[in-house]
């Protein structure tokens, strides 16, 4: 009998408390609730984990082995899972050999296309019309000159194999010796070291060589001549007899051979055997488009096959929405007896394309590098490689789908979701944006809080249901009810009445020259759609040029000019993850745990046993737990069934070993602390007396209290860091800033709503008010309307009707967007209650 229900029965998984719920299938059912509630603990923690682990039980033990699987979920009974996929919320960046055509697979049928139904050029230059020889693997001949050859497969088009030009090796950039680092102030002579490649590889006594090859060494570096200037960077390896002074200022005679100051770099680079050597070495070097290839990343020959008159990177230079429009009529072209072949081969192309186009992504071109793509446009892209192939039954968990999104890209998301339900699939997906969680058939609600305080459903139903339910968080912002601008706002004759900051930006990637203005001591919202050029404005034009006026250094190549009078300090808090692995947590990271140790430490319990505050360390103190070694978890490995990761059953994930109990902060030991919420450890040191310690404690709960009141008192202060979501990580980044003076200091804010209830965002806004009262310039890129409509200054950029590049749309106050016919934006913020 077909059910129309998933039945979970008991679910407990990290703070889930004990719930029961049933869940539609064959509907899109959305979890809501604010940050830390417990909804990716349902979703993926239980119904995927659940549904994929059933799946690969059914798989053979040998194929087991293989495969990542889910350890069993913390929960009395789930019934009635389908086999489940899940899309998370943070895509990996992908390698610098991963485009946009190889990462979605089109580029395997464009390889396979040239390599079938391409014109190839023989050995002596004449080029051959296509043939279906090169499909049986029969030899070609050429027609002009009678020379015989076989054509290419499609791998020896792939510049991740075969095909890479054998410069670049497939990567399309070459790294050279950068001349200008090499000697990076010309005032000095040689003999006050100003060849710093040889000062920093140990040879600083190589400028006596150069005098020896005619090179004045007591000359200021600028004043030498071009062939002076030659020999220090690129003179011949000879041997010349030199006086070095030892230490003891006797003279030693050597026979030494001259390294110039490029090949001390390139025998160092040779030589270097760890990443902090290949670090120092990195400073000489500067990427730039290989010699050879052009940044094509092909080798000659798999370049000089032509379809439809251009070559393989000629057509990856096209955005898809024009490759798409180029094949058939390629194929049209093509002799008939080869178009059935050309036509199965495209097929997939184009099957795999609209999925893409409907997406958004029509502008992006094959050859654009994926380490390129913003986040938005990388979660599209495993979003489309998950749906490529139609399926039917399958549970798809979506974690925040909506990350990186502009309300006008929510719209192909829809398409796509609702594309799935059709097929026969369910969808749960966990997302905070009220334009996804209206579209869904059932939504549940989790809360009330976050942490210890969440883990309960309490509300679910349709979404009218949610809208009459009074306990819900959530249902004001679904009917538009709630008011949403909760600060105040500078009026528009006041917005640069503190000064700017100027920038005038050549092109870059599909973003045109732009020439933009930054009110000083405001909050700045760059708005727009996926891949329109926020982040290249932000993250790869103004972040680096500010960085570079500060340090005092050359400005990027792609600005013109930079204008930042009196910035001091620039900060980039974007959604990075905090830490690598699980020794990061909480406390280490926000430098309470530091202050723990010393508080221990001074207890009279310590100090009988002689321990200092280096012994605290779960990381390298003697008090560490020895099972764990401070890691709170133990790795065993069971053969066929997955790795099992277990809570450390001696110290109960808390890192600490049985005589760190023994010591005691009133009722509390170190261990205990770390088990704590951060609100629950400010209660508990408050109402701790001790005079000996008391400096401490107020530094201890002035950190805690900063990170509360940045909407994170429900985390552990034992938590890994690695674990926390974008927004998490981006909140506790930003929690030493807190309370400083900010003055001539600018903040960059990359998308920080991500993971942010409507609630949790208020909160945010209320930080961005702290720091502009400090004296901050906040610059935020985001999609979510209710950032947007509490800016000082918006500047919305979009991409033309022909998808050729990204340029300014609006700028001004919010009132001056809404009133632009040209913002894309100001549709959606028009929907909002405003």
């Amino acid at each position: 009998m077909y059910k129309d229900a998933i039945l979970v029965r008991g679910a407990k998984v990290h703070n889930l408390k004990n719930i029961d719920v049933d869940i539609p299938l064959g509907k899109i059912v959305a979890i809501a609730g604010v940050s830390g509630s417990g909804k990716s603990s349902l979703a993926l923690g239980v119904l995927y984990a659940e549904g994929s682990r059933r799946y690969l039980e059914a798989l053979s033990t040998y194929t087991r082995r293989r495969i990542t699987q889910s350890e069993k979920a913390n929960v009395e009974s789930v019934q009635y899972v389908p086999a489940a996929l899940a899309l998370h919320q943070r895509p990996n960046v992908p390698n610098i050999r991963s485009t946009f055509g190889t990462s979605t697979e089109l580029l395997n049928s464009l390889r396979l296309l040239y390599s079938r139904c391409g014109s190839y050029i023989c050995p002596n230059g004449h080029i051959l019309k296509p043939s279906l020889n090169v499909a049986r693997e029969i030899e070609l001949e050429c027609d002009v000159c009678g020379e015989r050859f076989y054509g290419l497969g499609a791998e020896e088009y792939a510049f991740n194999s075969d095909g890479a030009c054998p410069n670049c090796s497939g990567t399309g950039i070459e790294r050279v010796i950068d001349d200008s680092t090499l000697v990076p102030n010309e005032n000095k002579t040689l003999e006050e070291g100003a060849v710093e490649s040889w000062n920093m590889f140990g040879i600083n006594w190589m400028y006596h060589v150069a005098g020896e090859l005619g090179v004045r060494v007591d000359v200021p570096f600028k004043d030498l001549s071009d062939k002076e200037k030659e020999i220090v960077y690129k003179g011949p390896s000879v041997k010349r007899y030199i006086n070095i002074p030892s230490k003891n200022g006797k003279l030693f005679e050597l026979n030494a051979e001259y390294r110039n100051a490029h090949r001390a770099v390139e025998e160092a680079l040779k030589n270097a055997k760890t990443e902090k050597g290949l670090t120092r070495i990195n400073k000489y070097l500067k990427i730039r488009e290989c010699s050879q290839c052009h940044g094509t990343r092909l080798n000659k020959r798999a370049n000089s096959t032509l379809l439809g008159g251009i070559n393989i990177s000629q057509a990856c230079q096209m955005t898809l929405e024009d490759i798409v429009k180029w094949i058939p009529n390629v194929i049209n072209n093509l002799p008939k007896e080869m178009q059935d072949m050309a036509n199965n081969i495209a097929e997939e192309f184009m099957d795999n394309a609209k999925i893409l186009l409907d997406l958004g992504l029509s502008y992006i071109s094959l050859d654009r590098p994926s380490n390129t793509l913003s986040t938005g446009e990388l979660q599209r892209v495993q979003l489309a490689r998950t749906l490529r192939n139609p399926t039917t039954g399958v549970l798809y968990v979506l974690d925040e789908p909506s990350i990186g999104l502009h309300p006008a890209n929510v719209e192909g998301l829809i398409k796509v979701m609702n594309r799935l339900i059709e097929d026969g699939n369910s969808i749960i997906l966990v997302d905070h944006d009220v334009r996804i969680l209206r579209i869904a058939d059932y939504l549940i609600e989790l809360g009330p809080s976050a942490g210890s305080n969440g883990g309960k459903i309490i509300a679910e139903g349709t979404i009218d249901e949610i809208n009459k339910n009074k306990e819900s968080l959530i249902s004001g912002f679904l009917s538009n009810e709630e008011k949403i601008i909760i600060r105040k706002k500078s009026d528009k004759n006041s917005i640069f009445k503190n000064g700017s900051i100027d920038i005038s930006t050549c092109q870059i990637h599909n973003v045109k020259p732009m020439d933009i203005s930054f009110p000083k001591g405001k909050l700045t919202v760059v708005s727009g759609v996926s891949g329109s050029g926020k982040t290249t404005l932000l993250l790869e034009s103004l972040y680096p040029a500010v960085k570079s006026l500060i340090n005092d250094e050359n400005i990027p190549n792609n600005i013109k000019s930079i204008d930042a009078k009196n910035i001091n300090k620039i900060e980039l808090i974007d959604s990075v993850p905090i830490g690598k692995n699980v020794r990061s947590t909480v406390s280490t990271y926000s430098g309470v745990l530091d202050d723990l140790r010393k508080i221990f430490a001074k207890l009279d319990s310590s100090i009988e046993r002689n321990l200092k505050a280096s012994d605290f360390s779960y990381n390298t103190g003697s008090l560490r737990c020895p099972s764990c070694n401070g890691t709170g978890t133990i790795s065993m490995d069971v053969q066929f069934l997955p790795d099992v990761e277990i809570t450390c059953p001696d110290c109960n994930g808390l890192r600490y070993s049985d005589e760190a109990g023994e010591i005691m902060l009133g009722h509390l030991s170190i261990s205990d602390i770390m088990a704590l919420t951060i609100d629950e450890a400010i209660d508990e040191l408050s109402n701790i007396e001790d005079e000996s310690i008391d400096p401490l404690l107020k530094r201890a709960i002035n950190k805690l209290a900063k990170l509360s009141n940045l909407g994170l008192g429900y985390l552990t202060i034992g938590e890994s860091t690695p674990s926390l979501s974008g927004g998490e990580a981006q909140r506790l980044k930003l929690a030493s800033e807190i309370g400083k003076s900010q003055r001539n200091s600018i903040f960059i804010f990359d998308e920080p709503s991500i993971g942010l209830h409507p609630l949790d965002v208020k909160v945010l806004l209320n930080v961005f008010q702290t720091l502009i009262d400090d004296g901050a310039t906040i610059i935020v890129i985001e999609h979510d309307l209710d950032i947007i409509a509490n800016a000082d200054y918006i500047i919305d950029i979009g991409i033309d009707d022909k998808h050729m590049g990204g340029e300014i749309l609006a700028k001004g106050t919010l009132e001056d967007i809404l009133n632009s016919k040209d913002s894309l934006t100001a549709n959606y913020l028009n929907e909002i209650n405003l």
